[in-house]
């Protein structure tokens, strides 16, 4: 039955449903928030690839403008605590769409062409979720949840897609490795060009914003889910001919600036639609910046470390929020929050049932709404590929010991890494609220707090496993296997 679900594309138009039940969603939401909604309310996603916390305007970047999506700050809310379940792309996208640490449903990690996992047929995504509830679902850019046939997109929820099986470094041309095949670029489960070149690189940013706008216009008179996951910035960096050299911050800096162009063109798009009081968008990242690039990198701001690693910089994003009418403009939450919590947001606010597997996202409509709000998440796991490597509660983080890599050398340049070396920390707690930088290890003054972060660590990985003392959780879901060549 599951499997017929995921191969039907129906697409339902629902014009009289209220999109949301006031008395049992929040009293955050106010009847005027309410009045202008016909329908259920549509969702665009955008997500950037390494994007760093300190890479966008409202969040401290320098060197470059991101006029639009300062824009969409002012217009709705930033989200200053928000976190991805690991630092790297595989998994932070299978967490984002599944509501689930990837550890849960075993894609962690970032597999590449050799890989024979994916999804598995059993687990409910979001694009699934929605399309199943009358949404049209698009999504362009890049997927990483498995590039065989059985777990691409249009087999997972989405009624189309244009883009990438994996990661645009995942190719032969990349600068320190020679081991990867020719990299595919897929319209929906036909690939239309077998061997992206660095000339093709350079307009993906623009021939994905071209499909999103398309999608809008063609599905403006229903609900609908958008997905748009970019390949920038994440190296080897490219720009299209019009945004080369538009900024005092040099290669990065245009990237950065044609990914803002872009979110500008969608909503743009919304507004001439008249969906911008129906309208959630989200814009976000996968980890933090992969600092050994250097100048082809981003910035972490005032968070240590970045990709890679548990520190903050790898796993808290930039995060805006924007629903006119509903979002509450130029505010900011800092409460935590997460991506895992996007799906069950959705799920409650267009009254649907949550899948019954157990999931690792909370409905976050409350933080998105009232400014009092506090976060529904009373504990965050920490994973690097099954390894539970930190803990948090409240303001309080706990490392437990592991190793990782950290930028204490020279950074590369111009495409070529350099300057990590691996390193060792034993266990330390940090109090988040006076110390987002990670700098001073106060477990000596809070012992209690440390044995409570143990305990719910060991909840951890009762349920989710943990590889460092070779456990396996009791909630965990095997992966899709491929059994062919």
């Amino acid at each position: 039955m599951r499997q017929m679900q995921k191969q039907s594309s129906p697409r339902e138009v629902v014009a009289s449903l209220a999109f949301l039940l006031v008395a049992t969603v929040t009293t955050a939401i106010t009847p005027q928030a309410l009045s202008a909604a016909d329908q259920k309310p549509n969702l665009v996603i955008f997500f950037a690839d390494d994007l760093g916390y300190g890479d966008i305007g409202s969040f401290g970047a320098q060197g470059y403008e991101t006029p639009n999506l300062d824009r969409m700050a002012d217009e709705g809310r930033r989200f200053t605590s928000f976190y991805v379940s690991q630092a790297v792309c595989g998994a932070s996208r299978a967490s984002l769409l599944s509501g689930c640490y990837a550890n849960r449903i075993s894609l962690p990690g970032a597999p590449d062409h050799r890989a024979k996992h994916g999804v598995h047929v059993d687990e409910v995504l979001l694009p699934e979720l929605l399309r199943d509830h009358g949404y049209a679902t698009g999504m362009v850019g890049k997927w990483h949840l498995g590039h065989r046939h059985p777990f691409l997109p249009l087999q997972n929820g989405f009624e189309e897609w244009l883009g990438l099986p994996y990661s645009n470094d995942m190719w032969p041309y990349h600068p320190t490795s020679k081991v990867y095949p020719p990299l595919p670029l897929f319209d929906g489960n036909e690939v239309i060009n077998a061997n992206v070149t660095a000339e093709d690189q350079k307009h993906l940013t623009t021939q994905y914003t071209e499909r999103a706008v398309d999608f809008v216009q063609r599905n403006a008179e229903h609900p609908f889910f958008l997905y748009v996951a970019y390949a920038m910035p994440h190296v080897p960096l490219f720009v299209s001919e019009k945004f080369d050299g538009a900024t005092e911050n040099g290669l990065f800096g245009d990237v950065i600036s044609e990914i803002d162009w872009s979110v500008g063109q969608v909503l743009e798009e919304l507004k001439k639609q008249g969906l911008d009081e129906n309208t959630l968008v989200i814009f976000t990242s996968d980890n933090g910046p992969w600092l050994a690039y250097g100048n082809h990198a981003g910035s972490a701001g005032p968070l240590r470390e970045g990709k890679g690693t548990s520190w903050e910089g790898g796993v808290r994003e930039p995060c805006i929020m924007r629903w006119t009418g509903t979002i509450p403009a130029g505010t900011t939450c800092d409460e935590l929050a997460t991506t895992m919590d996007i799906l069950p947001t959705m799920a409650r606010l267009i009254d649907a049932p949550l899948p019954e597997h157990p999931i690792d996202g909370k409905n976050i409509l409350p933080l998105m709404t009232d400014p009092e709000a506090e976060t529904p998440h009373d504990v965050f796991y920490y994973y690097w590929d099954q390894h539970l490597q930190a803990i948090r509660s409240g303001k309080w983080k706990l490392h437990l010991p592991h190793s990782y890599r950290s930028l204490t050398g020279t950074p590369g340049r111009d495409g070529l890494p350099g300057g990590y070396s691996q390193q060792e920390t034993g266990q330390a707690l940090f109090d988040l609220e006076s110390d987002i930088g990670e700098t001073t290890d106060v477990k000596d003054q809070h012992p209690d707090v440390v044995e409570k972060l143990q305990k719910l660590a060991e909840q951890a990985r009762e349920k989710l496993g943990d590889s460092a003392g070779d456990r396996r959780g009791s909630e965990v879901r095997p992966a899709g296997k491929w059994d062919g060549e």
